[in-house]
């Protein structure tokens, strides 16, 4: 039975962790490679990082950053943000990500997965979406894709844009609720569980974890691959060693690395 995976999410701005919520009202909460550290000791099996501010300010993402984690963590990590050409994927990767995560430049340009996914394998290639809530009948899944942190509204379903980027060689799909997140609530199990049952590929859930009980949920009852988790863990409420004594105690196979 292959395990479950719980990562840590680094929002990353001037090499600084920050946390909102629904992508709003960031306060710093330390050094992105330092906290990386940190959690690669406790455990976790996989790390992402989103460099917030890149796209927006149209700069590249902080390759330096990248190549400091590397040299400090020895598990697989995907970084996104600031990723604009196939140029920009592969300077990525070189530094030392394992994977590259494509977001709103997929939207605008969805070949760039197909282009990836062909120069560098689908396992490099993670589709991040962020999906709103809407009772609007021209989303038949009820959920519209948004870009640019929430910022903008595409017009695309959640679950259309999923099966196609799954066509084009995404090799795994990160569903980020903008409805949870940041609010420590829960998963949003609906939204997760439609994706998780209709493509072929890892689907992690992200947004709304405040509790192991939540990756539990999200585990068992909508199906995900891993559970991304920020908050819970950054204010040092939560540790991933006793987050993976939970899972187990609930009988989630999980790697175990205590």
């Amino acid at each position: 039975m292959l395990t479950k995976r719980v990562i840590p999410c680094l929002d990353v701005r001037d090499k600084k962790v920050t946390k909102g919520v629904k992508f709003q009202d960031n306060v710093v909460l330390g050094d992105a490679v330092e906290l990386a550290a940190q959690y690669y000791e406790q455990g976790c099996d996989e790390l992402v990082f989103y460099d917030i501010t890149a796209s927006a300010e149209r700069r590249p993402i902080d390759i330096e950053m990248v190549q400091e984690v590397a040299q400090t963590v020895h598990i697989p990590f995907a970084v996104g943000g600031g990723i604009a050409t196939l140029d920009d994927m592969s300077r990525v990767l070189l530094a030392g990500a394992e994977k590259v995560s494509l977001n709103s430049l997929a939207v605008r340009n969805p070949d760039i997965i197909a282009e990836g996914a062909r120069a560098f394998g689908s396992q490099c290639v993670v589709l991040g979406m962020d999906p709103v809530k809407t009772d609007d009948p021209a989303f038949p899944s009820g959920y519209e894709i948004t870009i640019r942190g929430f910022r903008e509204r595409t017009g695309m379903d959640a679950l259309e844009w999923a099966r196609r980027a799954e066509e084009l060689g995404a090799g795994e799909i990160v569903v980020n609720s903008v409805d949870a997140d940041g609010t420590r609530q829960g998963f949003e199990l609906e939204l997760t569980g439609l994706i998780a049952r209709n493509v072929g590929v890892p689907v992690v859930a992200s947004g709304g974890a405040g509790n192991s009980r939540h990756l539990a949920e999200v585990f068992t009852q909508a199906g995900a691959d891993a559970a991304i988790l920020a908050g819970m863990i950054h204010t040092g409420e939560f540790t991933i060693p006793d987050i993976k004594r939970d899972l187990v105690r609930a009988g989630i196979p999980i790697r175990q690395t205590w």
